[in-house]
């Protein structure tokens, strides 16, 4: 069965990791992973660097630990701007010697002083490409605050648009942590008429620092509420790690009681925050998938 499937069936519960750049820490991720299995999310995905694809052997990896060892879906992020076709398509083949069947698309960050190769300028031009490589499901990224780089909201819509019509059958927003950001996001894909799955990306605050870099990086807006949370406990880990997993959770509560598509969990690679999240919130995604069962 196809992720997008899921979607049909209940409110998908589903987390991020990323591979650590030593042989120590893929170690500490596979206990990590072990510990996560416990909370049965429905997929995990794991990135890869915009750079390039030096060290997607651990990508895959991770990926092929998750799918194989642990039996849980597994998704692998492919960026495309300093990609070539020849290496995507090794990537691609190495992931369905894997049976990894399930990728995100993104166009990759920027970075200064490298130079594009030109093949894939965007993540519409990389979907298309996989889509005719065949074997995969599509996973696009999404923006609810629009992408730092668009010209405009319509303009960032329509470049969604075009992913979604070269093959993206599913939507993971980049993290929020105001929801009318995503509400208001919504209505705009309604009107462009994009009638694919969002899921909303959701990242507990434990670092003060890390927040506030990634915002910055991001261009994501940290509310009111919750840049007092960041002041009040940034030197106080334990106080502000219960902040943070009560913000994250309070923000899933509303987006599930609200009908969202699904929650995906940018973890840190922190088995126990993501457990605690879940232990919070798993009824909520019970009553949702009964609600779906019965409709049909």
């Amino acid at each position: 069965m196809a992720l997008t499937d899921l979607f049909e069936k209940k409110t998908v519960f589903s987390l991020e990791v990323f591979p650590p750049h030593t042989q120590v820490g893929i170690e500490n991720l596979s206990k990590t992973l072990v510990d996560l299995k416990q909370i049965k999310p429905d997929f995990i995905s794991v990135t890869l660097g915009a750079g390039g694809m030096a060290k997607s052997e651990d990508t895959i990896k991770v990926a092929d630990f998750i799918q194989n060892d642990l039996q849980i879906p597994a998704v692998a992020h492919v960026p495309g701007l300093y990609q070539s076709k020849a290496k995507v398509t090794r990537l691609l083949d190495d992931l369905v010697a894997h049976d990894v069947k399930n990728v995100l698309v993104l166009r990759g960050d920027a970075i200064e002083g490298e130079i594009p190769v030109g093949e894939f300028n965007h993540a519409n031009d990389l979907a298309t490409f996989i889509k005719e490589y065949g074997a995969f499901d599509i996973a696009g990224a999404c923006y609810p605050q629009v992408h730092l780089e668009s010209a405009s909201t319509v303009d960032d819509i329509r470049y969604l648009k075009k992913k979604v019509d070269a093959g993206v059958t599913h939507l993971i927003t980049q993290l929020f942590f105001d929801n009318t950001h995503f509400y208001n996001f919504k209505e705009r894909l309604e009107l462009a008429d994009i009638q694919v799955p969002v899921e909303a990306g959701i990242m507990p605050c434990t670092n003060k620092k890390q927040i506030e870099r990634i915002a910055q990086v991001s261009g994501i807006e940290i509310p009111k509420k919750f840049a007092s949370i960041l002041s009040r406990y940034e030197n106080k880990p334990e106080a502000m790690r219960d902040a943070g997993i009560a913000f994250a959770v309070d923000q899933i509560v509303d987006l599930v009681s609200s009908g969202v598509d699904g929650i995906h969990l940018y973890t840190m690679n922190n088995a126990e925050n993501a457990k605690r999240i879940w232990a919070a919130t798993h009824s909520l995604f019970e009553d949702a998938a009964t609600e779906k069962l019965i409709a049909h």
